[in-house]
């Protein structure tokens, strides 16, 4: 078999914004000179089910790789997947990602899905595509999952690869104009993913089943490279940054800030509190200096109970966050925290003692931007998931219930579903959230200015003064009249 590939990027957001797909540019520069491949986004076509079909049948196209995270991808992949091997049988489906990697079985439960391909994926599907192509044995390729005479079989993990040795990307392969987009960080802003992993083992986080507690960086050279790149190349004028975490190396940090201080650019990246909090005043002087804006961190609770029941690790603590809160606003830098709240076993509780840390970090920083999530579990052994097994959680066995409405919320981490949490706590999150969003309206809607900055506040006031979030009806109309942004559609 000669593989000719297409490399499938599903929807990724409910609104359709075109976001660089990184891990398919990641992936196709190890097909480069070797295999005959093409990018194919959701985000920019739509329907992109008649284009494949058109590359299967008029050109001889036999593979779709498709990334999957949960959420809208998830769906559009189960089912863009499910339709094209109905109408092309003999072409083989490969998935990869957060979701293939944490959930293989349940993806290969489906009959229309071949392969999974599981964490750091380039060198894997490389070799899983030679395979293919040279008739080799598949048990011997390190890192995917796949079925043989009816039963799923997982090979050996494969040792994560430093990224300094993977090659450079090749833009060329997509039209990069079309992800430009403008928003708070700049008028023409790209994405990029400079390290693999995060060395810590918060136990609400895909991450760790991925990465093993490793970190894998760039070098600040090779990001300069890419840096420079993407502003001479594509007249980038800032880079949003989606590592697992950016800034677990200040020296790399600091480096990096030095060599684009000159740049004229922006950039956004995520990182830990307590490490973010441990850097010298020198390196902040020079972050701040080389354009960094906005720094989105994992706050998580306001409760240092629950800081150790997520194994948070390091020195992670509610007086971290709120250390980290007044630092980062005597640099200018905007923090961005979010929060996972409704934790089992008392998730009222949790709910109340995060609202009013909440209230403590905007009384430090007004500036800080907040989001609130509601925990879901993922398969990981620690005291959130055992808990919430005893509560009779389970996930779906299959991708179709995958794709119902229920766990289409769960995966968004907005309306769960969950057993410990009832309808009125999470009535509670999205109230006190409507009143916050209000009253503290965020610093990256570009058009929320002035006078209706003004009125937004004042109309707030009352029920933020007097804690009073019940049914604000008023804060909902108004929002929906004027459509002002909050900070989890921001979309860094």
């Amino acid at each position: 078999m000669k593989p000719k590939i297409i490399l499938y990027h599903p929807k990724s957001n409910p609104g359709g914004k075109a976001i660089l797909p990184m891990p398919l540019l990641a992936v196709g520069s190890m097909l480069e000179n070797e295999f005959e491949y093409t990018i194919v986004d959701s985000n920019l076509l739509g329907d992109a089910v008649p284009v494949m079909e058109h590359l299967i049948r008029d050109e001889g196209y036999n593979i779709v790789a498709t990334t999957v995270m949960p959420g809208p991808q998830l769906v559009e992949a189960t089912n863009d997947t499910r339709e094209l091997k109905k109408r092309a049988p003999h072409v083989e489906m490969v998935w990869g990602g957060y979701f293939p990697t944490q959930h293989s079985d349940t993806v290969l439960g489906a009959d229309y899905v071949d392969y999974t391909v599981h964490t750091q994926g380039e060198i894997t599907f490389l070799e899983l595509m030679r395979t293919l192509r040279d008739g080799g044995d598949l048990g011997a390729v390190k890192g995917i999952s796949y079925k043989e005479s009816g039963a799923i079989k997982h090979n050996a993990p494969r040792e994560l690869t430093s990224p300094d040795k993977l090659p450079d990307w090749n833009y060329a392969r997509l039209d990069m104009p079309k992800y430009l987009n403008r928003n708070y960080m700049g008028n023409r802003v790209l994405e990029h993913h400079s390290s693999w992993g995060c060395p810590f083992a918060c136990n609400f986080c895909a991450v760790v089943s991925m990465s093993n507690r490793r970190w894998l960086p760039q070098s600040a050279a090779r990001l300069e490279k890419v840096f420079r790149h993407l502003h001479d190349e594509y007249g980038a004028d800032a880079v949003n940054f989606h590592d697992m975490d950016f800034f677990v190396s200040e020296a790399r940090t600091n480096e990096f800030s030095e060599r684009i201080k000159n740049l004229g650019m922006h950039w956004w990246g995520l990182g830990r509190i307590d490490t973010l909090l441990a850097y010298k005043d020198d390196t902040w002087h020079k972050m701040k200096a080389s354009g960094l804006k906005m720094v989105f961190s994992g706050a998580e609770s306001g409760s240092d109970e629950i800081l150790l029941r997520m194994n948070k690790g390091g020195k992670a603590s509610i007086h971290a966050t709120l250390e980290y809160v007044k630092r980062a606003k005597s640099f200018g830098i905007v923090p961005e925290l979010s929060f996972v709240m409704g934790n089992p076993p008392d998730p009222m509780e949790d709910i109340r003692v995060t609202m009013e840390f909440i209230r403590e970090v905007k009384r430090l920083n007004p500036a800080t931007e907040i989001i609130l999530y509601i925990y879901t579990p993922v398969p990981l052994d620690g005291n959130l998931y055992n808990t919430a097994r005893e509560y009779g959680f389970k996930f779906p066995e299959t991708l179709e219930e995958w794709t119902t409405g229920h766990w289409k919320e769960f995966s968004l981490r907005r309306t769960p579903g969950v057993p410990w949490l009832d309808q009125k706590a999470l009535k509670l999150v999205r109230d006190f959230e409507a009143v916050v969003n209000a009253y503290y309206p965020t610093v990256t809607d570009m058009k929320l200015r002035g006078l209706k900055r003004q009125f937004s506040r004042a109309l707030a006031s009352w029920r933020y003064y007097f804690e009073f979030y019940t049914a604000p009806i008023e804060l909902k109309a108004w929002q929906k009249l004027v459509h002002y942004q909050r900070p989890e559609t921001t979309g860094f």
